[in-house]
């Protein structure tokens, strides 16, 4: 794993945001992962991609030690509801890092407004899913304060 450690010497407008990308414990896609790491890196983000079925305390330590701008949770499998729940309730306690989530994140025909408002609630600042999920993550990555944070090199 390549360290991505913060130079506390370099002024902020110098330094690139760092993007923390992890799936769910249960989740062992890593095709999505990989993807999102793209595109992080070319919206000028540095990435640690922590991969698939990633415990939720190795999260934790990556949040601690790395302290990043942005957290992005990603789930195929469907459980990204109930597991990135169980996330954003943990690193809440801990940190107060911009986190999102998407994917694919229930695994019936729950009411996805309802599932967005949920974790909307827990502590994620977007949540993505359906039809529109890249299209408006681009938009998240494109909004101000995201750009503030990628554009700071």
């Amino acid at each position: 794993m390549v360290e991505l450690p913060r130079n506390p010497d370099l002024p902020a407008l110098l330094r690139p945001g760092i993007a923390l990308v992890t799936s769910t414990p249960s989740d062992s896609h890593t095709w999505n992962l990989v993807f999102l790491q793209l595109v992080l890196e070319e919206a000028g983000f540095a990435v640690r991609n922590l991969g698939a079925c990633t415990p939720i305390p190795l999260v934790l330590d990556a949040c601690r030690g790395l302290r990043p701008d942005l957290l992005v949770v990603s789930s195929v499998n469907g459980h990204g509801h109930t597991e990135g729940a169980e996330l954003i309730a943990s690193v809440r306690r801990e940190s107060d890092v911009p986190a999102v989530i998407g994917g694919m994140l229930t695994t019936g025909r729950m009411d996805q407004e309802k599932v967005v408002a949920s974790l909307t609630r827990l502590g994620y600042e977007a949540v993505f899913t359906g039809d529109s999920a890249l299209p408006d993550f681009g938009l998240f990555l494109d909004s101000p304060a995201v750009r503030g944070v990628a554009d700071a090199r």
